[in-house]
């Protein structure tokens, strides 16, 4: 018995002689290998970083490269200590567990794959404004799983990226124009087009609304009760941070009303009409 144990302990010390050649060759090969591969891996990354103007491609690339140099050094260090054979092993494992990780985690595999569709078509860039579903705000980051979202009261969402594949996608900042309106109602007596015209010159002044190629607009929405419905719609560049949406749509309304007030334009409120079917006349209480 202690014989047949001494013979198997030569056994493993004589394959290991053999074998630490081999390991300590892979060892340096690889690590020539993995060199040579970062550099690369820097130089790519760094010409795609000056030639792309979305930098979310770029961490993918980047991403992706790190994984398979890895992989390759691992399969190349089993090749030169001779273990060939374990290294198809690997790849047959790492295929056939994928298969099963795939469905086992069908949602996290969905997310990834978006992900790696978003990478190459993007929908939108650092710092768009989106919508997605019930999320609105701003792009912060994405990953290959999940898409970081600031909303404008300042939570942080995490959006999977399957969702953002599968529902619509409002990208309010893709070319950096966006259209604002808002509208106010005047008195049926007033000039409809001389009011047009005095809403229009009041919002072409208005700081941060475009005027060359985007100019505002105004047009008769609705004929109400006790009003005629004006809607001024006015495009803004969302790529100047200067001026902010809404500060642009709230100056605008408050100079519409003192411009209508300084013409003596009425905006009148809800007109209720009511009638007596008695033969007595109505008499209004006094308090």
């Amino acid at each position: 018995m202690l014989e047949d144990l001494m013979l198997q302990l030569e056994s493993y010390y004589d394959s290991l002689v053999v074998l630490i050649p081999k390991l300590v060759i892979g060892a340096v090969l690889v690590t020539i290998f993995l060199f040579a591969l970062r550099y690369l891996r820097r130089r790519v990354v760094k010409f795609a970083g000056l030639k792309a103007d979305d930098q979310l491609l770029v961490g993918f690339i980047d991403n992706i490269f790190r994984t398979v140099n890895i992989s390759l050094g691992v399969l190349l260090f089993l090749y030169v200590i001779g273990q060939a054979g374990l290294a198809s092993s690997v790849l047959g494992a790492a295929t056939l567990s994928s298969v099963v990780i795939g469905f086992a985690f069908k949602d996290i595999a969905e997310n990834f794959l978006a992900g790696v569709i978003m990478a190459f078509n993007r929908p939108f860039r650092l710092g768009d404004t989106i919508m997605t579903g019930s999320v609105e705000g701003s792009i912060i980051e994405m990953s290959l799983r999940d898409t970081h979202v600031k909303t404008f009261d300042g939570k942080d969402v995490f959006v999977p990226n399957g969702q953002i594949i599968k529902n619509p996608l409002y990208n309010y900042t893709i070319d950096g124009f966006i259209r604002g309106n808002f509208t106010i109602g005047v008195d049926y007596d007033s000039d409809i087009e001389q009011t047009r015209k005095i809403i229009l010159e009041v919002v072409e002044n208005v700081p941060g609304v475009l005027n060359d190629t985007k100019p505002p607009r105004t047009h008769v929405k609705n004929l109400n009760t006790s009003t005629v419905d004006i809607e001024v719609h006015y495009w803004i560049n969302t790529l100047n941070k200067k001026y902010s949406g809404l500060e642009i749509k709230s100056l605008a309304q408050s100079r519409v009303i003192m411009a209508l007030k300084e013409y003596n334009i009425g905006m009148p409120a809800n007109i209720v009409e009511i009638k007596n079917y008695e033969s007595s006349p109505l008499k209004a209480a006094q308090y």
